[in-house]
């Protein structure tokens, strides 16, 4: 049997396993694969069949991404395709553009309130835009990232105003019911993820009296997949927009999309099927794009995500963990947490590639590991507090100046907002006119980037990051966006400043530039790649993270420092040693003095023979 067989065969009875007794829907479903196939046309065939004969091409250690908004870059999708020359200077070669689909105005969810899955936010362009782009993307090597809105639609949908209307076959589509009776045990549960701002996990729609399970916001309404008519419809609105160019199909909050009453909606084990054949779908169709899944938890317990080795599920995972705990780090110059959880994800087989990121378009949700924190004496709720009022500025001598997000005072719990820029001092600095301050928080963001860029993984640049953006305090005066303090880090790109990166005196100079410098040093330097050996060492402070790479007999030792202080590190190594970032070798007697914040990558060519 052939490995197209195989997958064949796998396919239809993952389906039936999930659809018993639905032939003819099954049938209808491979007219759509071989519809989709054949559109595909030969731009993407080519780049289907290239990467096939690279299957591991999104492994490597030349990967690096940016994350950001069409319209606050660039206006338009045809203004993102005028700036790829930018986005070249800047290193990017994985692009992941932010919802831009069609939602409506005011109920957006920050665009993942979907109104259409086929067509583009008309501010924003057409879907002949997005083909353009894509293909000039494609044109210099650059691979593209969607949202694929998989778990709800925004209530303007077509398929969710024929259900309001009273249409059996949409009904179908979605969670509706008369009464309370089962919305009250579903909430028995069912945890609610905005317990402050959109409470409970049902909306009563009052013009036909009916209750409609709506897990995140009023105006979005969950896709039950229990319906095979739903899972043929999305998987057809994902190839529609593979075939529009799209490289990295992210399926946003994936652990959500099935649901059954008396468990709490997640995780559950036909969400892992559903991904498991969209996996072989991709395969069957498409296989040059790759499923980036959003998942929101601790590392070690995202395997379940990446799928056995012999049926696989999602290509990449998001690190949010090590994102959030890295916060926790900058506000307590505590690396022990850091320490634990990064030995955590170096465990884990090589073969899983997490995205990594210091900053992203949503806010830091505190999900730490508490139980483990608890050992050093932080407990949740005090510390949860302690963080959000060091990285707003209120607790005393903090340098950070972010804003709470879903504040709950009863419960004592707030997510974070900010750049990162002016969570790491530069907003403050600036603001004081201290050189030294400046100094300084220009050594915290290069610091975090590079730690960032010390992971295995795909590196991800939060646009803006870059050239040391700071907050945009201006969202207050749009009614549209003022109570949603996530607008704080998602104001417009500021191109006057990012005229000033080739100034090597201006902070945009010394940001810029600083980035590069560690961007091409990761790229040129096979140690970073994913299949090196990873692990963390004691560096004699529990302020400084150690991290050790190595790979065919080269040693890469990294130590960070998480304080404000001047620090000592015990390297853990000794003898001629290349400070990768000088371009210079040193004889060393294992111990290195790190300034305030600050790092060092020190190269040893054949740690095999003590060399």
């Amino acid at each position: 049997m052939t490995l197209s067989e195989r997958r064949m065969v796998e396919l239809q009875e993952l389906y039936e396993s999930l659809y018993p007794g639905k032939a003819d829907a099954y049938s209808a479903l491979l007219d759509t694969l071989e519809l989709r196939r054949r559109e595909r046309g030969e731009a993407l065939s080519s780049l289907d069949r290239k990467r096939e004969s690279d299957p591991l091409w999104y492994r490597g250690n030349d990967l690096l991404g940016m994350c950001l908004y069409t319209d606050a870059f660039a206006g338009t999708l045809r203004g993102v395709k005028e700036k790829l020359d930018y986005l070249e200077e800047c290193g990017v070669n994985y692009l992941h553009l932010m919802p831009f689909l069609d939602t409506p105005e005011g109920r957006s969810d920050g665009g993942y309130a979907v109104k259409s899955f086929r067509t583009v936010r008309p501010d924003l362009g057409t879907m002949a835009d997005l083909e353009e782009l894509t293909g000039a993307c494609h044109e210099r090597g650059i691979s593209v990232c969607m949202d694929f809105v998989m778990n709800h639609t925004s209530e303007d949908h077509p398929w969710a105003v024929r259900a309001r209307a009273g249409d059996v076959e949409y009904r179908g589509y979605y969670y509706f019911y008369n009464d309370r009776t089962i919305p009250d045990e579903y909430e028995k549960h069912v945890p609610q993820v905005f317990p402050t701002t959109a409470p409970g996990n049902f909306t009563y729609l009052e013009d036909i009296g009916k209750y409609v399970l709506t897990s995140f916001y009023p105006y979005q309404w969950d896709l039950d997949y229990s319906n095979c008519a739903v899972f043929n419809a999305m998987t057809d609105n994902m190839l529609y927009l593979a075939n529009r160019g799209i490289d990295v199909i992210r399926i946003d909050a994936v652990p959500y999309i099935w649901k059954e009453l008396g468990t709490d909606c997640r995780n559950l084990p036909q969400v892992h099927t559903i991904v498991r054949m969209l996996r072989l779908i991709c395969e069957i169709v498409c296989p040059g794009v790759l499923l980036l899944g959003e998942v929101v938890m601790a590392p070690e317990k995202l395997a379940p995500y990446f799928g056995p080795a012999q049926s696989p599920e999602c290509h990449m995972l998001y690190n949010a963990t090590t994102m959030c705990t890295t916060w926790h780090t900058v506000a307590t110059a505590d690396t022990r947490l850091l320490r634990h959880q990064t030995d955590a994800v170096a465990s884990l087989p090589k073969e899983y590639v997490f995205l990594n990121y210091v900053r992203c378009h949503d806010d830091i949700g505190w999900g730490l590991d508490y139980p483990y924190l608890s050992r050093f004496g932080m407990e949740e709720v005090p510390h949860k507090a302690y963080l959000n009022a060091f990285l707003t500025g209120e607790y005393p001598g903090s340098f950070a100046r972010g804003e709470r997000y879903n504040d709950d005072p009863t419960l004592g719990d707030a997510r974070l907002c900010g750049t990162t820029a002016s969570l790491l001092g530069l907003e403050a600095a600036e603001g004081s006119g201290n050189e030294d301050e400046l100094s300084l928080a220009i050594r915290r963001i290069l610091t975090l980037h590079a730690w960032l860029l010390s992971q295995s993984g795909v590196p991800i640049l939060y646009s803006g990051d870059e050239i040391g953006q700071l907050n945009d305090n201006d969202y207050r005066a749009d009614p549209r966006k003022a109570d949603d303090s996530r607008y704080l880090h998602r104001g417009a790109f500021d191109w006057t400043l990012a005229e000033r990166r080739n100034d090597p005196s201006s902070v945009q100079g010394r940001v810029f530039h600083g980035l590069r410098r560690l961007e091409e040093i990761r790229r040129s330097n096979s140690v970073f790649s994913a299949s090196a050996d990873v692990g963390t060492f004691d560096a004699g402070d529990d302020a400084l993270l150690g991290v050790r790479r190595s790979l065919d007999g080269r040693e890469l030792t990294m130590v960070f420092n998480f304080s404000s202080d001047p620090r000592h590190a015990l390297l853990g190594t000794d003898g001629e040693l290349k400070v990768l970032t000088r371009g210079d070798t040193i004889v060393s007697d294992g111990t290195w003095e790190l300034a305030p914040f600050d790092f060092v990558w020190l190269l040893k060519e054949d740690a095999v023979n003590g060399g």
